[in-house]
């Protein structure tokens, strides 16, 4: 399989699953595309102008989730997991039917949209995948919180920090590098939330679907899931997947270091949009070369679909 060219599934693969916060039953076929497609939603519940793009220009929210809106105000909500997923195995190319505004939360993580993807393979194509290349240091702050992207060789490192009152969650950290770690703690991290935020949540018309199915949730000092926590640092490698989809609003897979504090959809957002309004800020190189030092889809990922 090269690495460098782009790539789809090679069959259609559908999900079922209720929406985290407006509760309803929602089915997803994700389908194969033509090379040069790219990733897009259509609203197969809608007759006419169903088709939404999930580019950074088109988030309309960023509040507990990230919300794709086309100019004729149909929108896409909660993409952020399934973008992950695409992107952590290296999928440039799909039409995704959902007939329904929100994407199901599943567990609320990526494991059961990457593991469905897995078992249907990936179809490699002959066109050159396209990167971009992040040439000047850009940094958005709000408050204490902060992003920074900056240039880097041939890798995607995110460097993120949680900071919490909460001593289960506490103050957590962890840095990956996107294209070459195991990164399967990252796609298994649920989303969470603390058990004293979910009456706000609720009153303000979101979580109607949430659950300790499809959630993690802190009550002081515990974590209510029977199961307890799939990994040691679960919150901030969930944060990690929330990224990761989010970037991938941007297009193609970035090459750059990005260090978070406290981050979240919002940040993401704000920092892709300051990085494209200035074209020297990156480059968007077409890939022709046959072998690069390293690869740029996550490999132990691949080996699996191979």
């Amino acid at each position: 399989m090269s690495y460098l060219t782009q790539k789809t599934i090679k069959n259609k693969v559908a999900f079922n699953g209720i929406a985290l916060h407006n509760g309803l039953n929602v089915n997803v076929c994700i389908k194969p595309a033509e090379p040069n497609f790219g990733i897009v939603f259509k609203r197969v519940d809608l007759k006419a102008n169903n088709l939404v793009y999930p580019n950074f220009m088109n988030v309309t929210n960023t509040s507990l989730n990230t919300t794709i809106e086309n100019e004729f105000g149909v929108k896409v909500s909660t993409i952020e997991h399934l973008m992950g997923a695409l992107f952590g195995l290296g999928i440039d190319n799909a039409l995704i039917e959902i007939d329904n505004e929100e994407v199901p939360i599943l567990d609320g993580s990526a494991k059961q949209f990457i593991e469905k993807i897995i078992q249907v393979g990936v179809k490699t194509s002959d066109s050159p995948i396209k990167i971009i290349k992040i040439n000047k240091e850009i940094r958005f702050t709000d408050g204490e919180r902060f992003i920074v992207i900056k240039p880097s060789t041939l890798s995607l490192d995110i460097d993120f920090e949680l900071k919490y009152k909460n001593t289960v969650i506490g103050n957590q950290r962890n840095k990956v590098k996107v294209y070459e770690d195991d990164l399967s703690n990252v796609y298994n991290s649920r989303t969470y939330c603390l058990y004293e935020d979910i009456e706000f949540i609720k009153k303000k018309g979101l979580a109607k679907g949430g659950s300790l199915d499809n959630a993690i949730v802190v009550k002081n000092k515990e974590v209510l899931n029977s199961g307890g926590l799939r990994n040691k640092k679960e919150f901030v490698n969930h944060k990690i997947l929330d990224c990761i989809g989010d970037l991938y609003t941007s297009g193609y897979r970035i090459i750059a270091s990005i260090t978070c504090s406290q981050g979240g959809h919002y940040l993401t957002n704000q920092l892709l949009r300051r990085v494209f309004q200035n074209e020297e800020n990156f480059t968007i190189l077409e890939i022709k070369e046959k072998n690069l030092p390293h690869t740029l889809i996550n490999r132990k990922i691949l080996r699996s679909i191979a």
